[in-house]
């Protein structure tokens, strides 16, 4: 944690106009993110709020990320059009107002509308506030320090948003969860037209490619569904068909891609093999790390007892693991390049999930002591590699010619979006026996994980991507 505000003060000390310009833009990655996770706690409380049935949970969790995940190289898109800034502002202030509306819901449709628009608005934000990043951090030490808070700020929120969702709705009720939304939003917009003072870069020429934004939306959504529709006994059929459907479109849209005058991303871009080390990288990232996080929250509550916000609170060791491993990525990286801490963050990130599995499987017979332990050191490993592995393949991803940044964040975040996705749908699964012979299913199921997280690090250590 000290190196992270040694990173700000420094910032300040060097450039205090740039300096604010990173902080401002990092705690819109914060918002967007903890916005997919930090509404799925509550649901049961937003249902009996609307009066409306179990059916409507699905809808309600898979909202979100569907948009965000499916317009986000769309929004990058229009940033590099109409410029990276506007786009950041109109995000914030959408943001803002479907916020509202998913305060004053009544109905259940209600409720998808205003988390479907949020995500939208979030694949609007989260591109151009990266892009926007690295045009204020030029020097190399401060591109470094720069993703290194970009990073931790994403991945604290993604790791934090269970705890900050049970938190809000304990104390306040399910509604604080969009009311807060609000402010948070006005007063980035207001940061950003203060602080952000990146000369506005656009491209009038630049392509939207209705039909390709088309394919990539519809792939990309038919993916998250079909995921969530997969983690449900009475949908599974259906969910794979879904899955089956959305992977179709996205070979449809890899042909559109080859054949098309101007493509929404260029092929030779996507075949560089940073932003596919980066994809990769941010995939398993979120893969590994979120399916864990939502097998330990159930795991905790039904077979120990915890409440949703006990449960939450011991996810906590996870999100400030994070900010650590992000300074000490952010440091290595400028020290020694960014394929070391990306190796050392996966397999710090596989040892995590061995700890939390094996900890599984010894806590049955253990007091809750022993589980709290194990499972907060596991977490710790956890987090540590999610945060350096985070800044890593963020620098990875993003190292290409300016123009192209935009585009590859908004990847590098598909990729992310569809790693939570797939990644907690194939484990749920795995888990859903219950128990393999005298182990739990979980245990198995997050172990998988690691093996998956290791053979990544394998995978990077040895492939040439820069």
């Amino acid at each position: 944690m000290s190196d992270v505000v040694g990173s700000v003060v420094d910032m300040v000390r060097r450039s205090p106009g740039s300096s604010a310009t990173v902080v401002v833009l990092c705690l819109v990655q914060f918002v967007d993110v903890l916005g997919v996770t930090a509404a799925i706690v509550a649901i049961p409380s937003m249902l009996d709020g609307v009066g409306a049935g179990d059916a409507a949970a699905g809808p309600i969790a898979t909202a979100y990320a569907m948009l965000f995940g499916g317009l986000l190289v769309v929004g990058a898109r229009l940033g590099h059009r109409y410029g990276h800034v506007r786009m950041l502002l109109v995000g914030l202030l959408v943001f803002a107002v479907a916020g509202g509306v998913g305060a004053l819901a009544g109905h259940a449709w209600q409720l998808v509308l205003a988390r479907a628009v949020q995500g939208a608005a979030s694949a609007l934000t989260v591109p151009a506030a990266l892009s926007l990043l690295l045009a204020a951090a030029t020097a190399t030490g401060q591109r470094a320090r720069a993703l290194g808070l970009w990073s931790a700020a994403g991945a604290a929120a993604g790791a934090s948003g269970l705890f900050v969702g049970g938190l809000l709705t304990e104390l306040l009720g399910w509604r604080a969860i969009f009311w807060v939304n609000v402010p948070l939003a006005v007063g980035l917009a207001g940061g950003v037209r203060y602080w952000v003072r990146v000369p506005p870069a656009r491209d009038r020429a630049a392509s939207l490619d209705a039909v390709g934004a088309l394919l990539l939306v519809t792939s990309v959504m038919g993916l998250v569904l079909g995921a969530a529709l997969v983690q449900e006994d009475g949908s599974r059929v259906p969910g794979l068909l879904v899955v089956l459907a959305g992977a179709a479109l996205g070979v449809l849209l890899a042909v559109w891609l080859r054949r098309a005058r101007r493509p929404l991303v260029s092929v030779s871009t996507l075949r560089t093999p940073q932003l596919l080390a980066g994809t990769l990288g941010s995939f398993v990232n979120t893969a590994a790390t979120s399916s864990t996080a939502v097998l330990l929250t159930l795991h905790l509550q039904r077979r120990h007892g915890f409440s949703a916000f006990g449960a939450g609170l011991t996810l906590l060791a996870l999100s400030l693991a994070v900010v650590v491993g992000s300074a000490a990525a952010a440091r290595l990286a400028r020290a020694r390049g960014p394929r070391r801490p990306a190796v050392a963050g996966l397999d710090s990130m596989g040892v995590g999930n061995v700890v939390v599995s094996g900890t599984m499987v010894a806590g049955g017979g253990a007091g809750t002591g022993w589980t709290v332990a194990g499972t907060v050191v596991g977490l710790a490993f956890l987090g540590a590699g999610l945060g350096a592995s985070s800044v890593a393949f963020n620098d990875i991803g993003t190292d290409l010619p300016e123009h192209e940044v935009a585009t590859a964040t908004g990847v590098l975040n598909t990729g992310a979006q569809l790693g939570t996705a797939i990644g907690v749908a194939v484990l749920l699964l795995v888990a859903s026996p219950g128990t393999y012979g005298p182990l739990p299913a979980e245990a198995v199921a997050i172990l998988l994980a690691a093996l998956v997280t290791l053979a990544a690090a394998r995978l990077v250590a040895h492939r040439r991507f820069a």
